[in-house]
């Protein structure tokens, strides 16, 4: 790299530290700072960034992100239904999109969505290796070719499962739901029949200088995470937990930026366990977790499931939530499934945020708040998480009730007589409060 080009991707790196300072309301400093650490990620393709891309931070030092997963599948490949998905998502407030499409023109698909997303956006490298051939048909040069043509094409970040070793698998087999992980599984299933060791790991650092030209961010992938609670924190999980750790000091030393994907499916009450031991074995990379699920039995509503455990996961360590939709388990998520899910996962984040005390995130609750007391209905619902859902309901209870204005001081939950806000109206003037 030449001295001019390294001045300009200098330049280019400090406009998005100021840009992920101003939004989070931190210090540049604190950004440069932790981002040097290790412990904050910018993904952040230069060629991305040159369109449409507004950057983010992913750390501890920031608020805790979502990200909302769309994508085709074979059943399914309209290009048209995953552009309503992304709009959706982006509607609802995501932060971050992944493109896990498994059927159709991969190619069309991802451009197109690229340039409709103005935030970071991820794919998982492996699903376009396996068009058109068998798993154990992959080779080197498909790994690199391919993961080097989406780089260029703008993604930001990539989930790359290369902490997937051949001796883990035994331990893998053993579980209950076995390896979930579709990245995983096929790189497992190319393990046994070639008897070779892991292509993505013994390709790491090639992967890496790929990575580093781009600006792509790592996002390890957790391929034998749990797939249910009873697989949960076993062997498997953090035999591979440790390697991806390795895989982030390789990264680094290669000036990749890199955060490690988690579980997965967690008992409620091992969710501090496995955010620690993430943090001691991975060296405080950003954490990003699939939930978790803290139970099995609510196919249907598992973005409530999800919701649980991730706000749990964001106040002990995670800072980075993939949603969960309410099909999870059961098809292929619709358009209202994706805005579900990101509403449900932005209420974890915003949770975790609030319960670890992060800047002034309770000043949005304690500012709803003021308006629910004083039956201020217009700053009730705008200042709501989502304003669409919170109008839609109001309305429709003040229409079943023939209630005729939407600003009276009063709800159709108790009526005009026995609204306690309104009788806290009365106690104020009584007593002399505010």
């Amino acid at each position: 790299m030449t001295t001019q080009l390294k001045s300009a991707r200098s330049s280019l790196i400090t406009k998005q530290m100021k840009t992920v300072a101003e939004n989070e309301g931190i210090s540049p400093q604190t950004v440069r700072k932790e981002i040097a650490a290790g412990k904050l990620v910018i993904p952040a393709n230069k060629i991305h960034i040159k369109k449409n891309l507004t950057p983010i931070g992913i750390g501890r030092a920031v608020t805790i992100k979502v990200n909302a997963n769309i994508g085709t599948s074979s059943a399914t490949t309209s290009v048209k239904n995953e552009l309503k998905k992304l709009t959706a998502a982006l509607d609802a407030g995501t932060d971050t999109v992944m493109d896990l499409s498994t059927g159709g023109n991969l190619d069309k698909i991802r451009k197109k969505l690229i340039e409709k997303c103005p935030l970071p956006f991820g794919t998982v490298p492996i699903y376009e290796m396996i068009i058109g051939r068998d798993v154990e048909d992959i080779t080197p040069k498909i790994i690199l070719s391919t993961i080097e043509k989406q780089a260029k094409q703008g993604v930001d970040f990539f989930t790359i499962h290369a902490g997937v070793l051949k001796q883990y698998l035994p331990f893998a087999v053993k579980r209950v739901c076995g390896i979930v992980s579709r990245g995983g599984a096929l790189i497992a299933k190319w393990m046994a029949l070639h008897n070779r060791q892991n292509p993505f790991y013994e390709l790491f650092d090639d992967i890496c200088d790929i990575m580093a030209e781009y600006d792509v961010c790592f996002s390890l992938g957790d391929g034998l995470r749990p797939g249910c609670i009873a697989d949960a924190t076993d062997k498997a999980q953090i035999a591979e937990l440790k390697t991806l750790g390795e895989l982030v000091l390789r990264a680094k030393a290669k000036n990749c930026q890199v955060m490690v994907e988690g579980p997965g499916h967690i008992p409620f009450n091992q969710i501090q366990k496995n955010m620690q031991l993430q943090q001691k074995y991975c060296h405080n990379a950003p954490f990003y977790v699939l939930g978790p699920l803290v139970t099995d039995i609510a196919p249907g509503y598992d973005h409530i499931t999800s919701a649980i455990g991730g706000t749990a996961a964001g106040f002990y360590g995670a800072s980075f939530l993939c949603y969960v939709t309410p099909k999870e388990h059961l098809g292929l998520p619709d358009v209202d499934d994706v805005r579900q899910g990101v509403i449900a996962a932005k209420i974890a984040a915003h949770s975790a945020d609030v319960a670890r005390g992060h800047l002034n995130s309770a000043d949005k609750d304690k500012k709803l708040s003021i308006a629910r007391a004083n039956l201020d209905w217009k700053n009730h619902i705008a200042l709501s998480l989502d304003p669409k859902t919170a109008k839609k309901f109001h309305e429709q209870a003040c229409a079943k009730s023939g209630k005729a204005a939407a600003n009276d001081d009063f709800c159709t939950m108790c009526g005009k007589k026995w609204c306690s806000l309104r009788i806290n109206k009365e106690l104020i003037k009584m007593y002399g409060g505010k």
